[in-house]
């Protein structure tokens, strides 16, 4: 089931980013995140993957970039617990993500995925992005560099 983020699920939110910030370049991000800044985060555009009150996925929107003129674009994350990977639940939280948006009146929603998951870039062109530019070695984890690639779905 899918629902709004609430206070109630940033323990579960926190776990589920923690482990992707620790054991993978998903995101370049090497800060794990606090109970409190997830709860921040999730406060506006989130939403949860629910199973039985186990909160096992969240996607959420945020501006792409600062300034009137690109107030119709945003980006977005959505990660999944382990258990949660390969039953639609990513999918099923990317469009109910996407139609929010939509609701609100924007126009795109950019994805940024790691060059290292052809995983999220996959699942990504499933859902309807296009890759329009890759940055290479504008990341850093680990150790080395990784390029970004920007995908884009218009609304």
């Amino acid at each position: 089931m899918i629902r709004p983020a609430t206070p109630a699920d940033a323990a579960a939110i926190t776990e589920i980013w923690n482990a992707v910030i620790r054991d993978t370049t998903i995101t370049f991000n090497p800060t794990e995140k606090t109970a409190s800044e997830v709860i921040a985060l999730i406060a506006k555009d989130a939403l949860v993957w629910d199973e039985e009150g186990q909160t096992l996925g969240f996607a959420r929107f945020f501006p792409f970039r600062a300034g009137e003129g690109y107030k119709h674009t945003v980006e977005h994350t959505i990660m999944l617990h382990r258990d949660a990977r390969g039953r639609g639940a990513g999918r099923a939280l990317l469009t109910a993500l996407c139609d929010l948006a939509k609701a609100q009146g924007l126009r795109n929603m950019i994805a940024g995925c790691s060059a290292e998951s052809p995983a999220a870039i996959g699942f990504h062109a499933a859902c309807g992005f296009q890759t329009v530019a890759t940055l290479p070695e504008v990341g850093f984890k680990f150790g080395r560099w990784i390029d970004l690639v920007l995908m884009q779905k218009r609304l």
